[in-house]
C-alpha cells in the first residue's frame, strides 16, 4: 500500500501507528522502518526497525524526536540513549540491519537497502502486523507494509528508526576513520564532500569504498 500525499507537520506523531493498529489483530505490532547511507561513497547502508508503545511514543515526543536530519549529532545521541532506556524496560523494541559496501556493489544500492531493512525487521521480537516504511517503496519479504513519503517527519516509529540508524552509522564511520585515516569519514560519514573526493584522487579507494559508485 502506498500513500502519496505527505502531511505537512513539523514534528512526527503516533497517528500513523494508531491508524494501522485499527486494522490489526490483538497483539500484532506496528513498526517503523528507515535507512541511512544511500548516498555516501563509502561505508555500509544501515537500516533500523522500531516498535514503540504508546508510553514510549509519548516520551520520545516530549523529548523532541523529529526528522533526524533536523537534529544535531548531540541531540541524536541523547535520543538514542533514551531509546536504549525504553527498550531496556520493555516500552520499545529496536533492531538494526546493515549491508556492506561489497554487498552494495554486488546488489546495487536499492537492493542492498532492502536487504538491510529485512535484516533489521527480522531481529525484532513479537508479531508484526504492519511495517511503516519511509519513502515510496517497501522491501519485499517483510510482510504487510505501508510506505510514507517523508515518513520520518510524520511517524514517531519511523523517526525513532531513523535516529537510531543515523547514530549507529555515524559511530561506525568514526571507527572506520581510525582504521583508514585520510578520507575524513569521522566528519563526512563517507558522503562525497570535496575533501573526500580529493582524498580519493590522492589515495585511491579503500576496501570500504563503493566501487560501483561514480567518483570511486
Amino acid at each position: 500500500m502506498r500513500e502519496k500525499q505527505p502531511q505537512s507537520a513539523e514534528f512526527p506523531s503516533f497517528e500513523p501507528e494508531r491508524a494501522a493498529l485499527a486494522g490489526l489483530k490483538p497483539g500484532e505490532r506496528v513498526i517503523g522502518v528507515d535507512e541511512v547511507g544511500r548516498g555516501p561513497l563509502a561505508g555500509p547502508v544501515v537500516a533500523a526497525a522500531a516498535w514503540l508503545s504508546e508510553a514510549a511514543a509519548e516520551a520520545l515526543a516530549t523529548a523532541g524526536l523529529r526528522d533526524s536530519k533536523k537534529l544535531s549529532a548531540k541531540r541524536r545521541e541523547v535520543l538514542a540513549d533514551l531509546l536504549d532506556e525504553l527498550c531496556a524496560d520493555g516500552r520499545a523494541d529496536m533492531a538494526l540491519g546493515a549491508a556492506s559496501a561489497r554487498e552494495i556493489d554486488a546488489l546495487n544500492i536499492r537492493n542492498a537497502t532492502f536487504l538491510a531493512m529485512r535484516r533489521a525487521v527480522s531481529r525484532l521480537r513479537g508479531p508484526i502486523g504492519m511495517a511503516l516504511v519511509d519513502g515510496n517503496a517497501a522491501p519485499p519479504g517483510i510482510g504487510p507494509a505501508r510506505t510514507l513519503i517523508k515518513g520520518d517527519s510524520r511517524s514517531l516509529s519511523i523517526a525513532a528508526a531513523a535516529v537510531l540508524a543515523k547514530t549507529v552509522r555515524d559511530r561506525a564511520m568514526t571507527q572506520l576513520d581510525e582504521r583508514w585515516p585520510g578520507y575524513g569519514w569521522a566528519t563526512n560519514a563517507g558522503y562525497p564532500t570535496a575533501a573526500h573526493r580529493a582524498a580519493l584522487a590522492k589515495r585511491g579507494p579503500s576496501p570500504h569504498h563503493r566501487r560501483s559508485f561514480g567518483g570511486v
